[in-house]
């Protein structure tokens, strides 16, 4: 009866400490970064925001055409933003149960050619402006073909991991 209270463990957690543990427990997923895709995903980023900014720096309502551009660059910008934090904090192996090449695929699909419309909208409306903000549309413009671009880019990836491999069927079946 001596040795009773030392084999007995009284020790508690609370909820609270448990679920402080699983958000410190956060990996990240810094080799995304240095891949081509990482790359492109932060080449987006940076000229998505040069893209806006000199939109909204005119005077826009002018021209229901440049409503678009910032509807569309604003967006992606922000979606594109979210999906990059999410492929750094590495969502693709904690929520394994999604198609990650699927939706990435679509989205970068989608983002493509929503962000053509917004480069063409873009381009055709800048001789609307000719004074101090006609550089400023040009500018938008131009950066606007640089995100498109590097959105045809990221599908073109996304297409690859998409359909896998791409490997000859016989060269896998013939033993060596």
């Amino acid at each position: 009866m001596a040795d009773f209270p030392g084999k007995v463990n009284t020790q508690t957690s609370s909820p609270q400490s448990q679920s402080s543990a699983q958000i410190m427990n956060v990996s990240y997923d810094l080799n995304f970064i240095k891949s081509f895709p990482g790359i492109l995903l932060l080449v987006e980023l940076l000229f998505g925001l040069l893209v806006w900014p000199l939109v909204s720096s005119a005077a826009y309502w002018l021209v229901p055409a440049f409503g678009w551009v910032l509807f569309v660059s604003i967006t992606l910008w922000i979606l594109t933003l979210v999906l990059c934090v999410m492929l750094i904090l590495g969502m693709r192996q904690t929520l394994s149960s999604i198609p990650w090449p699927l939706v990435l695929l679509v989205f970068y699909g989608v983002a493509s050619v929503l962000y053509f419309t917004a480069f063409l909208a873009n381009a055709v409306s800048v001789n609307y402006y000719r004074g101090s903000t006609y550089n400023h549309m040009a500018a938008s413009a131009f950066f606007a073909f640089c995100v498109t671009a590097a959105y045809v880019a990221s599908t073109f990836f996304a297409f690859i991991e998409w359909k896998g491999d791409g490997g000859n069927a016989v060269m896998s079946t013939v033993p060596v």
